[in-house]
C-alpha cells in the first residue's frame, strides 16, 4: 500500500513540476502580452490538437485549459500563428482595413502597425513584440533562479568527487587513478561534486595530449598529478570511475519508491552469515585491520578471496548506544556454466606497473603462465592475484612471434568487475587488461553448459539473465539481455552480473553453430574451488549535505547553479556540433519524465535542481533561432527592426515549414531512442 501511495505522490510530484516549468514559461508571453493591450484568445498547457483536452473553462475573453497532449503549451494571440498554413488566415482574420490609415506618416519600429486591429499581436510595434516573444524565457530564468535558490535553502544531497572505484582498461585506469582518490582540479577547475567530474569530462574542452587531474591520495604528503586521456564510448567521453562509497552497509531509510534496501545481497555468504548483517552497521576492520573507508574494504577483499575473513561492525541499538559486533563470512562461490571462452589480446596496460616494465605491449596474447597453458581467461586474475610477491613468467604472443617476459606480481590493491558493455577483464596483481571473445573453447564436463548441449567453436551471441523476485525482501531483479557475438566482446560484463543473480535466477543463452541460430536455457551452479571477493556487501554511497547558511548565501548558490545550467545547455550543443557528444545520447519526453520520477524519489531538493537544469534547458533551446520556436520569431523581429518592415511573408511560410520540419524530425528522433526504436549505441 505505501508503494502505491509513494507512486501516486511521485506522479503528482513530478506533473506539478513538469507542468508548472511549462506554465510559467507561457505565463510570461500572456502577461505581457496582457500588458501591450494584445488580445489572448486561449491559454493552454499541453496541445489541443482535433480540439482535444482535458479540460477548459472561460474567463473574460481568453479560454484556459488543459490539452490532451502533454508536450509544451501555448498561448493563442490574435494575429499570432505558428501554423504556417493557416498563417495568412490568421493574418486576414487580424485585419481592420484600411479605413483611418494616415497618409504622408512615417512608421517606425517603435509605432504600431496600422492595418491591424490593434489589439492584435501583429498591430504591436516591434519592440512590443520583441518583449512578448522573450517573456516566456525570461521567466523560465527567473523561474530556474527560484528554483535553485528554494534547493540549496533546503540542502540538497551531493556526492563527493572521491573515486569510489576504477574500471580496468578504462583510461582512469590506465592512468593509475586509484579507489578512495579525491579529485581536487580538473584542467585547473576546482572539483566539489562528482557530478562536476562528470559534466567536466564529457561536455568539457578535451585537449589532446589528456586531462590533468589534481589528486589528493591517502599516505601521499602532497597533491598527485595524473594526466588522464579520456576515451569515447557510446557516444560519450568518459574516464571510467564509479561515485564515492562509504564503509556503512545500506540504511534501512526508505524512498517512495524503493521500500527494502538489503545490507548484504541475497543468496551470498554475507547473507548466510551469523549473526547477520544489518543495516547501518558500519565496518569497522577485518582480520582485525582496521578500515576507514570503502576503498581500504575493497582492498582487503581483493587480497582474500579464498578465505573466510572476520568482520567487525558497529552497529547502532539506539538513540545513544552502539555494540561491536564480530562476524565470519565464508569465500563467496563463482556462479558458473562451465563454459570457457578464447583468450583476446591485450586490451590495456596500467602505467607503471608490472606489466608495464616488463615491456608487454597493447595487442600482445597472454597463452602460458610458467608453461602451463590458461585454463580459463575469467579465472586468470584470480589464480595470479593469489601469487602477489612471487615471479611468473608469461608466454605472449606478439604478432604471431613468441614472447617471453618475467613478472614480479604485486600485491592486488582493489577488486572491480566488468559492468560495461566490451569492457576488458583487469589482472590487478599484473596491471594489464585483456579481452575474452566470445568463441567457446571447451565445455566443462557435466556442466550446466555440456548437459544443455553447447560445444566448443560455438559463437555466443546474446546472454539474457531472466528476471527473478524474492516476494520476502519486496526485491525484484531485471531481465538482462547482454549482446555478443564476434564484436560485441561482453562475455566478462554478463559474468560478472551473473555473480549477482538471485538465487534460481536462468539464463538464456543464443549462439551460433553451423550457420544455425539455436537458444538454450542454463541454471548456474556454485564452483566449489573459485570464488569472488565480491561478499555480497551493499554499501552506502558517500553522500553530504550541500547547502547555504544564510539567505544571501542561498542567493549567491542559487545564481551560480542556474549560471551552469544555462552554459551546460549552450556546451551540450557545443558538443553535439562537434561529435563530442552523440545525437544518440538525447532523451525525449519519456526520459525527462523517468529523470524527473528518479530526482522526486530522493527528495525535493534534488527535483528542485531538475527542474532548474529543465528550465534553463527549455529557455536556451526555445530561443533558438528556429522558425516556430521564440527564437525564430525574434529573428524575424530583428529583421523588421533594421529593414522597417516585416520579412517577406512567402520567405516567413518556407522558413516556417523547414523550421517546423526540424523539429518534427528531432521529435520523431527522441521519441525513436525513448522506446529503444532507434538504438542508442
Amino acid at each position: 500500500m505505501l508503494y502505491v501511495i509513494g507512486w501516486i505522490v511521485i506522479v503528482l510530484m513530478v506533473a506539478f513540476g513538469l507542468g508548472f516549468v511549462v506554465f510559467v514559461h507561457e505565463l510570461g508571453h500572456f502577461l505581457v502580452a496582457k500588458c501591450c493591450g494584445v488580445k489572448c484568445e486561449k491559454f493552454y498547457l499541453g496541445f489541443d490538437f482535433g480540439g482535444l483536452k482535458l479540460c477548459k473553462f472561460q474567463w473574460g475573453e481568453t479560454e484556459y485549459g488543459i490539452g490532451i497532449f502533454p508536450l509544451g503549451g501555448y498561448v493563442k494571440m490574435l494575429g499570432q500563428e505558428d501554423n504556417p498554413a493557416r498563417l495568412r488566415e490568421e493574418m486576414e482574420r487580424a485585419q481592420k482595413g484600411n479605413e483611418g490609415r494616415g497618409t504622408g506618416s512615417e512608421e517606425t519600429a517603435e509605432t504600431p502597425v496600422l492595418g491591424y486591429d490593434p489589439r492584435s499581436f501583429l498591430a504591436q510595434s516591434v519592440p512590443k513584440r520583441m518583449a512578448i516573444v522573450s517573456a516566456g524565457v525570461v521567466m523560465n530564468l527567473i523561474f530556474a533562479f527560484v528554483l535553485a535558490v528554494a534547493a540549496y535553502w533546503i540542502h540538497v544531497e551531493q556526492s563527493p568527487c572521491i573515486v569510489g572505484g576504477v574500471f580496468p582498461g578504462m583510461p582512469a585506469w590506465r592512468a593509475g587513478l586509484q579507489a578512495g582518490d579525491e579529485i581536487l582540479e580538473i584542467g585547473g577547475k576546482p572539483m566539489r561534486e562528482f557530478r562536476d567530474l562528470q559534466k567536466t569530462i564529457s561536455l568539457g574542452d578535451l585537449p589532446e595530449s589528456g586531462v590533468p587531474m589534481l589528486v589528493r591520495r591517502r599516505g601521499a604528503a602532497q597533491p598527485l598529478t595524473i594526466t588522464v586521456l579520456p576515451d569515447q564510448m557510446f557516444g560519450a567521453f568518459f574516464v571510467g570511475v564509479s561515485g564515492p562509497i562509504t564503509n556503512r552497509l545500506a540504511d534501512d531509510r526508505k524512498t517512495w519508491l524503493v521500500q527494502n534496501s538489503p545490507a548484504v545481497w541475497p543468496g551470498t555468504t554475507a547473507a548466510a552469515a551469523s549473526p547477520g548483517f544489518q543495516n547501518g552497521d558500519v565496518i569497522l576492520s577485518i582480520d582485525g585491520k582496521p578500515v576507514d573507508d570503502y576503498a581500504q574494504i575493497n582492498a582487503a577483499l581483493a587480497r582474500t578471496a579464498d578465505q573466510t575473513i572476520h568482520v567487525t561492525v558497529n552497529r547502532r541499538t539506539g538513540p545513544d548506544s552502539v555494540v561491536l559486533k564480530q562476524i565470519s563470512v565464508a569465500p563467496n562461490p563463482v556462479r558458473q556454466l562451465g563454459l570457457v571462452l578464447t583468450m583476446g589480446d591485450v586490451a590495456a596496460v596500467q602505467s607503471d606497473s608490472p606489466a608495464a616494465k616488463a615491456g608487454i605491449q597493447r595487442g600482445d596474447r597472454l597463452e602460458r603462465v610458467d608453461g602451463r597453458p590458461i585454463d580459463d581467461p575469467m579465472r586468470l586474475p584470480d589464480q595470479l592475484n593469489a601469487q602477489a610477491g612471487k615471479t611468473v613468467r608469461l608466454t605472449l604472443d606478439r604478432k604471431g612471434s613468441p614472447v617471453v617476459v618475467s613478472v614480479v606480481l604485486r600485491e592486488p590493491s582493489s577488486y572491480m568487475p566488468p559492468q560495461t558493455i566490451g569492457a576488458p577483464v583487469g589482472v590487478e596483481s599484473l596491471g594489464l587488461a585483456y579481452q575474452v571473445l566470445n568463441r567457446v573453447e571447451r565445455v566443462a564436463k557435466d556442466s550446466p553448459a555440456a548437459k544443455a548441449g553447447l560445444q566448443a567453436g560455438d559463437l555466443l551471441l546474446e546472454a539474457k539473465i531472466e528476471k527473478n523476485a524474492l516476494p520476502d525482501l519486496d526485491l525484484k531483479q531485471k531481465a538482462i539481455a547482454i549482446p555478443l557475438g564476434e564484436k560485441e566482446l561482453s562475455w566478462p560484463t554478463f559474468f560478472s552480473a551473473l555473480q549477482t543473480t538471485l538465487p534460481g535466477t536462468s539464463v538464456d543463452l543464443t549462439f551460433l553453430r553451423d550457420e544455425q541460430r539455436k537458444t538454450v536455457t542454463l541454471k548456474p551452479v556454485m564452483a566449489t574451488d573459485w570464488f569472488t571477493p565480491d561478499r555480497g556487501f551493499v554499501f552506502e554511497p558517500m553522500r553530504f549535505l550541500h547547502g547555504a547558511d544564510s539567505f544571501g548565501q542561498a542567493l549567491r548558490m542559487g545564481g551560480q547553479e542556474t549560471l551552469d545550467a544555462l552554459t551546460m545547455v549552450f556546451r551540450t550543443l557545443k558538443a553535439l556540433g562537434t561529435g563530442q557528444v552523440s545525437g544518440r545520447n538525447l532523451v525525449g519526453p519519456v526520459g525527462i519524465i523517468g529523470w524527473a520520477v528518479h530526482s522526486a524519489d530522493q527528495g525535493v531538493a534534488k527535483l528542485l535542481l531538475f527542474l532548474t537544469m529543465l528550465s534553463a534547458n527549455l529557455a536556451v533551446l526555445n530561443f533558438l533561432p528556429i522558425p516556430v520556436l521564440d527564437g525564430g520569431l525574434m529573428m524575424f523581429l530583428i529583421y523588421e527592426g533594421i529593414r522597417g518592415k516585416p520579412a517577406n511573408e512567402h520567405v516567413q511560410v518556407v522558413l516556417t515549414y523547414l523550421g517546423l520540419a526540424l523539429i518534427l524530425l528531432l521529435t520523431i528522433w527522441v521519441f525513436g531512442l525513448d522506446f529503444n526504436w532507434i538504438p542508442r549505441r
